[in-house]
């Protein structure tokens, strides 16, 4: 299988598993919850995302499981402890000619805020991505002000690499990015 082909499925996942989060493909019952989360603002306060859409048609859209491929994968976050679902990550645009992909990621459940979940699934998807994948490097673009996920992603190991000025509009204003990157053997 080429992992060049866009259409190519990405290696078969063995169970992503970190301290606290495992971490899985999406299935269409997550559905329910995606939606819920993006009609929060508080969650989605410093994401990029669609306008709203009604469940119906979140259902409908996410019917049919969806494939990662080497190109773009997408997780779901469960807590090891009993299962339940607390977010969303992923990399994408990824390139085996490269060895570079961008990480996504969010925590929808906010009483799992500030507790580690989104560190130990970075950890897990960046410690897959660097083994299985073969990749080199991993970047992230994050809100400056978005402090609590700066951090985080410094504990793994990031660092920042630029900031792109007044980028994202939010909360009814311009903020600056930063950009953010790993590379193999600083994963942390």
């Amino acid at each position: 299988m080429d992992p060049k082909d866009d259409d190519a499925p990405a290696p078969t996942l063995p169970p992503l598993t970190g301290e606290l989060v495992r971490l899985r493909p999406m299935e269409p019952a997550d559905a329910r919850d995606l939606w819920r989360w993006h009609s929060d603002p508080e969650v989605v306060r410093w994401l990029d995302v669609e306008p709203p859409q009604s469940l119906a048609r979140t259902e409908a859209r996410f019917a049919e499981p969806r494939t990662n491929t080497f190109e773009k994968t997408l997780l779901m976050i469960e807590r090891r402890a009993d299962g339940r679902l607390i977010g969303v990550c992923g990399l994408r645009d990824a390139s085996p000619e490269s060895g570079r992909a961008e990480l996504d990621i969010y925590i929808g459940e906010k009483d799992c805020w500030s507790q580690g979940y989104g560190t130990d699934a970075v950890r897990a998807l960046c410690r897959w991505g660097f083994d299985r994948m073969r990749l080199h490097l991993i970047a992230l673009w994050v809100v400056a002000e978005n402090e609590r996920a700066v951090r985080a992603y410094e504990k793994v190991g990031f660092a920042v690499d630029g900031r792109h000025r007044e980028c994202f509009r939010g909360a009814g204003r311009w903020h600056d990015m930063l950009l953010m990157s790993l590379l193999e053997g600083e994963l942390r």
